[in-house]
């Protein structure tokens, strides 16, 4: 039988070019994630986008960006989403962060 669970979903926007003690910031935010005791994340590069500056980016070999969007997922309890939001907040100097309510439902099969 499948459990729903209600969890909180972090996104953070960043851009690959983002940097964080002379890191890439996602792999910095990675790190920090796993360092909490999360039990996942996931960085996706976008193909295309643009941010608060307007300048669209995009993989096109017309138009080939160095700096395209990063998405950085996490699912987890409120409480522990809400707790590591102000060190995200203090590495991150421009981006976002999405919060929302989702239903999961652990899917596993045992042998």
């Amino acid at each position: 039988m499948n459990n729903v669970v209600l969890m909180k979903r972090l996104m953070i926007f960043i851009n690959e070019t983002d940097k964080w003690h002379g890191r890439s910031m996602s792999a910095a935010l990675i790190d920090l994630l796993k360092k909490e005791g999360f039990s996942g994340a996931t960085v996706f590069r976008g193909s295309s986008g643009f941010g608060v500056h307007s300048t669209v980016h995009t993989t096109s070999i017309m138009d080939l960006s160095s700096s395209m969007p990063e998405l950085i997922l996490v699912i987890d309890a409120a409480e522990k989403i809400q707790s590591v939001i102000p060190a995200i907040s203090e590495m991150v100097s421009e981006g976002m962060l999405v919060l929302d309510d989702v239903e999961t439902i652990k899917l596993s099969k045992s042998s």
